[in-house]
């Protein structure tokens, strides 16, 4: 009887691994339809950040991003950006620019900054049409722009 309960038991667990598995699989297998190699943009994203940044180089650093990376509802994604950028009078961040990739307007807000601010931070909550990256540019004083992504999994639609 033992011999059997063991063979139950193995049986069992054998079912669970194959379960989770499959999960992760599909898991994996949808987030590839969202998202391209790592956070490399696809064409219409580089097309906005052309438009509105030119040709300068963006570069990763200088920033964070505080995003669940499953947002229960995609109409209110909360959002922490901190910039250990110096806010100088001579140099500072004068702007902080926040793109999904997957909304109806890709360039989703700008949001201006003054020395006077004292720190490069933004709390705020963004709606989201579906998962995708979430990515913040920050601008400088002397036209450099830093950058951080994130993929945020969306549950609801928040966007029409």
């Amino acid at each position: 009887m033992s011999d059997s309960l063991s063979r139950r038991s193995f049986l069992k667990s054998f079912a669970l691994a194959l379960a989770a598995l499959a999960a992760s699989s599909r898991a994996a297998a949808a987030a590839s339809s969202f998202a391209g190699p790592d956070d490399e943009p696809e064409d219409d994203v580089k097309r906005v950040l052309r438009e509105k940044f030119g040709d300068r180089p963006i570069r990763k650093g200088h920033l964070s991003l505080d995003v669940p990376d499953v947002a229960p509802d995609s109409r209110e994604v909360p959002l922490l950006i901190e910039s250990d950028l110096p806010m100088t009078a001579s140099s500072y961040v004068k702007g902080i620019h926040i793109v999904v990739d997957h909304n109806p307007d890709i360039y989703l807000a700008g949001f201006d900054f003054t020395p006077a601010i004292g720190a490069a931070t933004l709390d705020t909550r963004i709606k989201m049409r579906r998962s995708s990256h979430v990515r913040i540019i920050a601008e400088t004083s002397t036209g450099e722009l830093w950058t951080t992504s994130r993929f945020v999994y969306t549950s609801l639609n928040g966007c029409v």
